[in-house]
């Protein structure tokens, strides 16, 4: 039996790009463009009703932009894979993309095969950057731990002031499952394994001390 083909949402503002990349992507059998947006307020309203696999998102759009767009997506639709098809090649970039949850960072000026490899490696569970990101993202990421997002900062000040993930879910207007979900990322990226280690963890580089304006 055929597998069915990938399916692929554009999003980016500059319709000749959007259009450039579609007409690349069609000509591949294994690859279905649902659908071409212009902001990632639309992708997140849309990818529920298209269901991707994954999503070429731009960085800079009108409105809502590529990176709150891939935290929300990420939060609603975790089994879509996103994939930051940007010009930026500057590390806090790429850095900041892929802690929000992207899992792919390619330059607008790769060559037209190597966005078919970057759909290919994160439909197969893998982290792709391109060469040229690859490149300025090496100097910085040794030794570094991966930061958190903003929403995992404020779920950690939450769970350290000692709220259960219900109260958490409720705070923030977000299912338990959710906050469950941020709690293990947040444990893995601080490599903590206990409630106890992420309080003393707030504690020690004062994200509880800094609670007062949240």
């Amino acid at each position: 039996m055929p597998q069915r083909p990938t399916r692929v949402l554009i999003v980016d503002d500059h319709p000749m790009v959007a259009e450039g990349i579609q007409s690349i992507l069609e000509s591949f059998d294994d690859i279905e463009v649902v659908g071409s947006l212009t902001n990632g307020q639309e992708a997140v309203t849309q990818v529920p009703v298209l269901k991707p696999d994954v999503v070429l998102m731009d960085l800079n759009m009108p409105g809502l932009g590529g990176l709150s767009a891939t935290e929300i997506i990420r939060e609603e639709a975790p089994e879509t894979r996103i994939l930051i098809l940007s010009m930026h090649d500057s590390p806090e970039y790429i850095s900041t993309a892929l802690s929000h949850g992207a899992l792919g960072y390619v330059l607008k000026d790769v060559p037209t095969d190597e966005i078919k490899m970057a759909i290919d490696a994160v439909m197969d569970g893998k982290r792709y950057l391109c060469t040229g990101a690859e490149g300025s993202l090496k100097p910085k990421e040794s030794g570094d731990r991966e930061a958190l997002t903003g929403r995992e900062q404020t779920i950690l000040l939450q769970l350290a002031q000692g709220k259960s993930n219900k109260e958490v879910a409720r705070d923030l207007d977000i299912s338990v499952r959710t906050v469950e979900t941020h709690r293990k990322n947040i444990k893995r990226k601080l490599g903590i394994s206990s409630t106890a280690g992420l309080t003393r963890y707030a504690l020690e580089h004062g994200v509880l001390q800094g609670s007062a304006g949240f």
